[in-house]
């Protein structure tokens, strides 16, 4: 049936690369699992290891699960002990590699699919492996006039500035280790020539967030963070976060803030255990290349709500998706509107109480 509908629609499209999508799709198998994408160190840990404790290893699995905890099910439940015990009676029993780390340190790798289970069934919230991307814009004011922006790598610098080099070395080190910890990727600008002749340190430190909004798209980044730092001042830090169209502005040091861009996006992405899985039809717009088609299937894939979708018709340049999605329409518009897609009001459209089963969405390259 479905089949049959396609090939109507086949012969009714006009345009040859549509044409060409609907041939591909007809060829192919029409429902696609959700693709995600990984991270490696989402269920590793490497934590201390006392070694004059009574139970040496069995509390560094303990302390190692309780930070795999926090990147996949959020800092609520991480901070309950209670509720992790009983949960997790024997954090050993979901170990699958454990080996010594470095300096007194045990490092642990568990089962992540059996934690996952164990949190769904429990109607905990989880936060899949699918980790959105978040560009950091990082302007600091060392003092003295010295003024730098925290680049990807070490820029090549006069020997006098090898201790410049090593203090933005040790900051970058120490964010990204944050960010690690909470299961978080982050990335920092090159600072080559096209970013310097985008961005400026003026322009971070005042705020002129278009300039580093635009600078940014080279990057494919999903989200933005811009922090203004004063280390050797009692000034506190000013950071904004800009995702999904949205803008927040925060202040702290960087522990607290990369901590809360984690819990902004687990919010966003994370589904509770015992919620519903409900079908959502799908239009996307703007779908005139088999370049966009792929690139319409990479965001839906990439969606931790999407359990399953499958095209059910291609009229023009408007591709249809019937969508399983945990957290109903409403949570998949915003996610669909951070993964990057424009979205588009419906015909009658008034911003009714009732929540829409239908999405109208634009896929702009």
């Amino acid at each position: 049936m479905l089949k049959s509908r396609k090939s109507n629609c086949v012969r009714e499209s006009r345009h040859p690369l549509i044409y060409a999508l609907a041939v591909l799709i007809i060829s192919a198998v029409l429902t696609f699992p959700v693709q995600a994408v990984d991270v490696p160190t989402l269920f590793t840990a490497e934590v201390p290891l006392d070694e004059e404790s009574e139970n040496p290893r069995d509390d560094a699995y303990k302390a190692a699960l309780i930070e795999v905890l926090t990147r996949i099910s959020g800092s609520l439940l991480s901070s309950d002990e209670e509720a992790i015990d009983e949960l997790f009676p024997v954090p050993a029993a979901y170990v699958t590699q454990f080996r010594p780390g470095a300096e007194d340190t045990l490092w642990v790798s568990f089962d992540g699919g059996a934690i996952e289970r164990v949190l769904r069934a429990a109607g905990q919230t989880v936060w899949g492996s699918d980790r959105p991307l978040t560009l950091v814009w990082l302007a600091v004011d060392w003092g003295q006039g010295e003024r730098e922006i925290i680049a990807a790598g070490e820029p090549e610098r006069v020997a006098q500035q090898s201790r410049s080099i090593d203090r933005n070395r040790l900051l970058r080190e120490r964010v990204l280790e944050i960010a690690e910890k909470r299961g978080l990727p982050l990335a920092f600008p090159l600072l080559d020539t096209q970013d310097l002749q985008s961005v400026t340190f003026s322009d971070i430190w005042g705020g002129f967030d278009e300039r580093i909004v635009a600078a940014s798209k080279r990057y494919a980044a999903n989200s933005i963070l811009i922090g203004r730092v004063r280390p050797s001042s009692s000034q506190r830090n000013r950071w904004t976060y800009i995702f999904g169209g949205e803008s927040l502005t925060w202040s702290g040091a960087p522990e607290v803030i990369v901590a809360q861009v984690a819990d902004t996006l687990a919010a966003e992405f994370s589904v509770g255990g015992d919620a519903p899985l409900e079908t959502v039809h799908l239009n996307v717009s703007g779908v005139q290349t088999l370049d966009a088609y792929g690139s319409v299937q990479e965001i839906l894939g990439g969606v931790s709500l999407i359990e399953n979708f499958r095209i059910t018709k291609v009229a023009g340049d408007i591709v249809s998706y019937q969508v399983e999605v945990r957290g109903g329409a409403d949570r998949l518009r915003r996610a669909l509107r951070f993964a990057g897609l424009l979205e588009q009001a419906l015909p009658g459209d008034f911003g009714g109480l009732e929540p829409a089963s239908e999405l109208e969405f634009f896929f702009g390259p």
